[in-house]
């Protein structure tokens, strides 16, 4: 009996150390990224542009990834984030676009041209959703004012990327080009108001 009791407190014991050493699953973390773009051909380009700001859902902002289910459904990945925050990685994505397009320009994140004759631009991104294995959705609206210029280009873009292949890889890639287009979107308008 005291044997068995002995046996039983050495299995409990050896059960709760197994347990403590069980690791939890290892998170994976992803960045979105700029994509190559051709230089944007116009006969006058900004000296300078800068990202005033970027906003996104409060139901995206966060570390990490939201995906949704249904119409009415979305599903937080615990093991999934973003290694920075959203709003700072679009604005960076954004930033490198338009840099790409813009070669000759100067394109700052946030101001910290202030007081420059500078091309601004804020961006309220109003849907950013993620559905694994199918799409990836942007909606913004964005403003573009320029130096000297009373008034303001405004603009609405909607775009769905298709994702190609499985995996959040392929989704963040998704992401990455809808931004891109994004920026294809306002470097057009940036090239029309500079016109003007």
């Amino acid at each position: 009996m005291i044997r068995r009791l002995c046996l039983l407190i050495v299995m409990v014991h050896l059960l709760v150390i197994a347990g403590a050493c069980a690791r939890s699953p290892r998170a994976d973390f992803y960045t979105l990224s700029a994509e190559p773009m051709a230089r944007l051909v116009a006969p006058v380009t900004p000296a300078a542009i800068v990202i005033d700001t970027v906003t996104v859902p409060d139901m995206v902002d966060r570390p990490q990834f939201v995906l949704r289910v249904s119409q009415s459904q979305v599903r937080v990945d615990e093991f999934a984030r973003w290694a920075e925050p959203l709003k700072s990685q679009i604005a960076g994505v954004l930033a490198a676009n338009l840099g790409e397009l813009f070669p000759d320009s100067l394109v700052f994140i946030y101001p910290q041209l202030a007081g420059k004759p500078a091309v601004r631009l804020s961006v309220n991104v109003q849907v950013f959703d993620s559905t694994a294995g199918e799409s990836a959705v942007l909606v913004a609206l964005w403003s573009v004012r320029y130096p000297d210029v009373k008034g303001a280009t405004d603009g609405k873009y909607v775009v769905h990327e298709q994702i190609n292949g499985p995996g959040y890889d392929a989704l963040v890639d998704a992401h990455s080009r809808a931004l891109a287009a994004l920026s294809r979107e306002i470097s057009n308008a940036i090239v029309s108001g500079m016109k003007k």
